[in-house]
């Protein structure tokens, strides 16, 4: 009960306009439409309105409404009662991210935030198999290679069994971290997969993408800092609020932090979802 109600007083970083809300006496719509050379038009809404006031920037606004358009869009501005809101790239059906196209507007929403090159700092909990680390891996090698944002990827998680430990694992410090991070190999090789390629191709293919993704363990980051990287902190709902901030704060100039987790997988005795490092940074 405890770890179900602290996942829901969580914030989920999207609010909805209903039909309610649009229909409510006072509202004024104006609509800025902006040449953009990566995703054609860039059109963004300046929605006034008493409802706005205590949004949050970077929410992702969304709209099903039968009634008007629908949308997708983050908030970039809140002034007095005028909210300005960005209308996103469509990753359901009209761009993809590294081969990757989003499922739902959730996925969207991910995408939009991991490939904002104004948001240095995202979070992204969800159930099992929603595609978190996926869509993570996709964005960062995209900004990575395509967009050359930054030089390299950097992927830490907590060393936290999910059952019985199997006790040391020999070799340097990149083969004990290694079995942790199947989850990221899983990921780049699903990345990496071309259908018609020889075994060969495939092989040089994930070869090719490791090449720049350092794996580090979260226990020798203390004192660290790094620039221009992309610094993916996975299964982050292991993670106490100290080391949490301690992670987080390892970011140096032009590095980008994206903290990955679910609160109904918690592996260790000691953190339920409202004492859990996670729930910190997504609350904060």
């Amino acid at each position: 009960q405890v770890a179900n109600v602290g996942d829901e007083l969580l914030f989920s970083g999207q609010v909805e306009i209903t039909d309610e809300m649009w229909e409510a006496p006072g509202i004024d719509i104006k609509i800025d439409r902006e040449d953009s050379q990566e995703f054609g038009t860039l059109i963004t809404y300046h929605i006034t309105a008493p409802w706005v006031r205590n949004w949050s920037i970077n929410t992702h606004i969304y709209s099903d409404s039968s009634s008007n358009q629908t949308f997708r869009g983050q908030l970039r501005q809140v002034v007095d009662q005028t909210a300005t809101i960005e209308l996103l790239p469509d990753f359901e059906s009209q761009y993809h991210c590294w081969g990757i196209q989003a499922k739902n507007k959730e996925q969207n929403f991910a995408l939009a935030a991991l490939t904002d090159p104004e948001i240095d700092f995202v979070t992204i909990a969800g159930e099992a198999g929603t595609g978190k680390t996926l869509l993570t891996l996709a964005a960062a090698l995209h900004q990575v290679y395509e967009d050359k944002f930054y030089d390299e990827i950097i992927v830490t998680r907590a060393t936290v069994p999910m059952g019985e430990d199997i006790g040391f694992l020999p070799g340097e410090e990149e083969d004990k971290i290694g079995p942790w991070m199947g989850a990221i190999t899983d990921a780049l090789e699903t990345l990496s997969a071309n259908p018609n390629g020889t075994d060969f191709e495939r092989k040089s293919s994930v070869e090719f993408l490791k090449s720049r993704v350092k794996i580090k363990s979260s226990g020798f980051m203390r004192g660290r800092s790094f620039s221009d990287k992309i610094f993916i902190i996975d299964e982050a709902q292991n993670l106490t609020s100290a080391q949490m901030h301690g992670l987080i704060s390892r970011a140096g100039p032009g590095t980008k932090v994206i903290a990955i987790g679910n609160l109904k997988q918690i592996d260790t005795p000691y953190l339920s979802a409202s004492t859990s490092g996670f729930s910190f940074a997504m609350d904060r």
